[in-house]
């Protein structure tokens, strides 16, 4: 059993990781850098070891200093949290090496999964659909690729995501300068310059099914989420379940999402991509991310399962605590991310210091931050500093009880979206539901319009 865990993270994750724990009786360690001292997550948690300097570099993502300050405060176990170190294998292994349990999948599922060129060969051979496309040795290569899948395509980075490395080809003369720049941008942001190709779909939905592992092949979902409202391959709204989905379709996807965790005999929370071709009513394997997700809230409000103590419970080697049939699905639920950025500034980042910080309450909200009167936005770091949850008997409900929360929520000192996903939430498309990854842009052009 775990008695003491060391956070390696920061923000509303640190403090999400905090409450499960406490309720658990588990003693917290939290790794602080220098900017967050006087943080919520510093107050809550049992103790506070400093990493280092502010930037990310200098803490946070320094491997053998997080593991080391895991050893000096006796903690038998890390939680990675999401971003940061929490997909790197080299933490995971030293974990191992040194003893230490890491809250999470082995090294060698991290590995498997965050080459896109490896998932994409696991996902075909577990029999999970993906989209046409592959990697090419060579400019030949690749405009022989090219003509087969036929342009539009998309040209990916192999060794990360979050829209690095990605760019749209729409003419086959532009193939090779398109592959360049992002080969250098995938060089720049994951060390990795290798690029494949894959066919652009030009009306898809992005569609994520959630999966736990006991590590020895039995895996469960727990449902999907909807996160198909995107601004720059950025999440900003998520939802469960995903609305207007054929339940063919639905339940297709929760199989190919097990099938494919099971061939992996992955350990722990994970969250299996697809991309749902609309007109086609078909779907892709995108990726598979290998840690607990921003948007795991909804999942959590609408099985009632606490996926933070599930993830614990995994690492202690209790394995799956429940069957598939034993998880129920009880209405929608829905998520706004809200981040110190400016809209009307291209959503600049915001940093600064939060004067007032009233969040909403209720049953059915729930508010996931760590900011409070007084929080400082350090400019190191995303600019998310809450989700914002609303959970209903069904997704109308759901959706009118967000509206509402927005309108109780309160920030001042610093620029934020609120008002911006109150109008989101407020249009008429979304309303409707099954909204695509191009919704954003349409909606950002009405606004422009009607300006």
């Amino acid at each position: 059993m775990i008695g003491r865990l060391f956070i390696a993270n920061r923000g509303e994750i640190a403090v999400r990781i905090i409450r499960t724990c406490h309720t658990l009786g588990i003693e917290t360690v939290l790794g602080v850098s220098e900017a967050d001292r006087g943080s919520l997550g510093a107050t809550l948690a049992d103790r506070v070891l400093c990493l280092g300097p502010s930037q990310p570099s200098l803490s946070y993502l320094k491997v053998d200093t997080v593991v080391q300050a895991a050893l000096a405060s006796g903690c038998e176990a890390i939680h990675p949290g999401y971003g940061f170190l929490s997909e790197r294998a080299e933490l995971a292994q030293l974990c191992e090496r040194e003893g230490i349990i890491f809250v999470g999948p082995t090294a060698d599922q991290i590995e498997a999964v965050g080459d896109k060129l490896r998932a994409r060969s696991a996902a075909a051979a577990a029999g999970v659909p993906i989209i046409p496309g592959g990697s090419a040795a060579s400019h030949e290569e690749a405009r022989a690729l090219a003509e087969t899948i036929g342009v539009p395509l998309l040209v990916k980075a192999a060794g990360g995501g979050g829209g690095r490395g990605m760019k749209l080809v729409e003419h086959q003369a532009d193939l090779a300068a398109t592959m360049a720049m992002a080969s250098a941008e995938a060089e720049a942001a994951f060390g990795d310059a290798r690029v494949y190709l894959e066919r652009y779909v030009a009306q898809g939905r992005h569609i994520e099914v959630q999966v736990l592992g006991d590590g020895a092949g039995q895996v469960v979902h727990l449902g999907e989420r909807d996160c198909s409202v995107q601004r720059r391959y950025q999440k900003l709204i998520e939802e469960s379940p995903a609305p207007h989905l054929p339940p063919a379709t639905r339940a297709a996807m929760h199989e190919a999402a097990v099938r494919f965790s099971a061939r992996l005999s992955y350990r722990g929370a994970g969250t299996v991509e697809f991309l749902y071709d609309v007109p086609r009513d078909a779907f892709y394997f995108l990726e598979m991310n290998a840690r607990i997700q921003v948007e795991h809230p909804v999942t959590e409000a609408v099985t009632g399962v606490d996926l933070v103590a599930e993830q614990i419970a995994i690492a202690e080697g209790s394995g799956l605590r429940f069957a598939q049939s034993d998880i129920g699905f009880s209405g929608a639920a829905i998520e706004c991310r809200i981040n110190a950025e400016d809209p009307a500034r291209d959503f600049a980042p915001s940093p600064g210091k939060v004067t007032t910080a009233r969040w909403p309450e209720g049953d059915d909200i729930r508010v996931d931050t760590h900011i409070v009167d007084g929080a400082p936005i350090p400019p190191f770091y995303d600019s998310m500093i809450a989700k914002i949850i609303a959970h209903g008997p069904d997704r109308a409900a759901a959706l009118a009880r967000l509206r509402a929360a927005l309108g109780e929520a309160r920030i001042e000192g610093v620029a934020t979206n609120l008002a911006f996903q109150a109008r989101v939430l407020a249009d008429a498309e979304f309303a409707t539901g099954g909204v695509d990854t191009g919704f954003l842009a349409r909606f950002l052009d009405r606004e422009t319009v009607a300006a």
